[in-house]
């Protein structure tokens, strides 16, 4: 099970990180992701991170704004999201892959979304 939280309204500028916590699989060896569905899009990804945490990698448009990072020790994975823009409105969703979960093709398990709005 995958339990995101952590979403909420901010203003444009402004800053929110997001948590997910997981349980029922073994944490360390699974890659962890966040993707983001906005109204009427796809699901696209976000940012993931290998399971030691030794890796990351993001989508271009959040590079330098947004940050992942697990706590293998609390099963939790975050994503630190600053300088908010308006088109980052999206459900977010966390995700787990035993291979590197930069596509949704390669997920073996989702978690129910978090809503971020960001007002301009």
């Amino acid at each position: 099970q995958l339990q995101a939280s952590g979403g909420g309204l901010v203003q444009a500028g402004g800053s929110l990180r997001v948590s997910c916590v997981v349980s029922g699989i073994v944490f360390d060896k699974y890659g962890m992701a966040w993707f983001r569905q906005a109204p009427g899009g796809e699901r696209e990804f976000v940012a993931a991170i290998q399971s030691k945490g030794w890796s990351t990698h993001y989508r271009d448009s959040v590079k330098g704004r947004f940050t992942i990072s697990r706590d293998n020790a609390r099963d939790t994975v975050y994503l630190q999201m600053n300088s908010l823009k308006p088109e980052d409105t999206a459900v977010y969703y966390c995700a787990a892959s035993t291979r590197l979960p930069t596509t949704a093709s390669v997920i073996n398990f989702w978690g129910k979304g978090t809503q971020v709005t960001v007002s301009s």
